[in-house]
């Protein structure tokens, strides 16, 4: 067995409304950023995996993502797994 870090990002389905996005967006021209626009905020989680090889991995997170850390109906994932030295 291997130990993998699985690098997880979760954001909001690029066809809803993002509202805190939005809020910051609006924000970030009162303070004068005018030129950061199209704010999206979601969640970054890290999480260790033990496998045999990369693909066991990757099915492993693909699985807690789709079962338990993300809302299909409202959400989307991509990640990234390294194996520390």
């Amino acid at each position: 067995m291997m130990k993998f870090v699985a690098e997880i990002n979760i954001m909001p389905q690029k066809a809803l409304l993002d509202p805190q996005g939005k809020a910051v967006s609006s924000n970030l021209k009162n303070i004068g950023l005018e030129s950061c626009s199209n704010v999206r905020i979601g969640k970054h989680i890290t999480m260790e995996v033990m496998a045999m090889d990369d693909n066991e991995a990757k099915v492993l997170v693909k699985q807690a993502c789709e079962k338990l850390l993300i809302n299909p109906v409202m959400e989307a994932f991509e990640f990234s797994l390294v194996r520390p030295q």
